[in-house]
């Protein structure tokens, strides 16, 4: 492809077959930052037209794999100043757009269990908010037709006044308990050694985390995940208009200022009074960033919160600054003293 336009969602499937999920919304002009998801394998248990594939989960054993197989998708990146796994735009064959996947669902007339599901449950947002279908897509296994019937579904919301409308609503159709519920303690457990939370924090403390979230749990029965992604005209930065240099590991307690981008991913949270537990670097930062959904609503406005990543210089026409970046190491977390 000469040129593409692809966000926090999206998938790509290279010329091998190979799919991955697009992070964020900043790529270098001849790539797609993307991370591999699913590669073809005789023995895996996702098929599709007769094709087998198997599911990579964790970021080392899919920086791993392309190391052995495609070492053409790790390149150094001179703005982010890190090795990333990013997708040469002449190696991508196809592109997943969520929006598109959901039009043609809603158009087919024979629906699987895991369609139907994604289907009604953007329905009942969609009754929830008055929002229109433009506003939604579906991402996941679901997207690139690799579900199994366990499957969870993966709708997105675009845009931020639509984002503010389904979390509003969530709060009510979850504390209603009807269709949507929060997760029980067996599924909380599965989840808990699913993400290797345990040298971040204890169960006790994960749980407490995880049951006050609404974009997450079971839509009847079913693990769903809501993903809340900006449209690309409420996207303020461009590649190059900011250059990050790692500074360090570190781990810090601070105050949540401001939580308006919980519910996004990346999702943001601007802090105050930062103390530095443990790290090398004299510099604190002024706000923590994700790109795992898994630290969306992670905490809100006032809450003192430790929380351990990587430290970054952000360099701008404006001046320096800094940020942690918590979700790129298995030992990273981010956790509310009264969570």
């Amino acid at each position: 492809m000469r040129s593409l336009r692809a966000r926090e969602g999206d998938f790509v499937e290279t010329i091998e077959g190979s799919i991955f999920d697009v992070k964020g919304f900043l790529h270098p002009p001849e790539r797609i930052v993307a991370y591999l998801r699913y590669l073809p394998d005789a023995a895996g248990d996702r098929v599709r037209a007769n094709e087998h594939y198997r599911k990579v989960y964790s970021l080392v054993e899919r920086a791993g794999i392309l190391e052995e197989k495609w070492p053409t998708y790790l390149y150094f990146d001179r703005i982010f100043n890190e090795r990333v796994q990013a997708v040469p735009l002449d190696k991508i064959q196809r592109h997943y757009d969520p929006i598109v996947r959901l039009t043609g669902l809603l158009k087919k007339e024979r629906l699987d269990r895991v369609e139907q599901a994604a289907i009604e449950l953007v329905e009942v947002l969609k009754s929830a908010t008055g929002l229109p279908y433009g506003c939604f897509g579906i991402s996941g296994s679901l997207l690139v037709d690799l579900h199994t019937p366990t499957s969870d579904v993966d709708p997105i919301i675009y845009g931020v006044g639509a984002s503010k409308k389904i979390y509003e609503a969530m709060n009510t159709l979850v504390r209603q308990g009807i269709q949507f519920q929060t997760y029980d303690r067996s599924d909380l457990l599965k989840l808990y050694e699913a993400r290797s939370m345990g040298a971040a924090m204890s169960f006790d403390t994960f749980a407490k985390h995880e049951l006050r979230k609404v974009l997450e749990g079971k839509f009847r029965g079913r693990d769903y995940f809501i993903r809340c992604v900006k449209n690309w005209d409420e996207i303020e930065e461009n590649y190059g208009d900011k250059i990050y240099y790692p500074a360090g590991r570190m781990t810090i307690q601070a105050i949540v200022e401001d939580d308006s981008e919980h519910m996004f991913t990346p999702c943001k949270y601007e802090i105050r009074n930062p103390r530095i537990l443990e790290g090398k670097s004299k510099e604190s930062p002024t706000e923590i960033v994700s790109f795992r959904g898994r630290f969306c609503e992670q905490t809100f406005n006032d809450e003192s919160i430790v929380a351990c990543g990587k430290l970054e210089k952000v360099v701008s026409e404006e001046g320096e600054a800094y940020r942690l970046v918590v979700g790129e190491d298995s030992s990273d977390f981010l956790r509310a003293f009264e969570a």
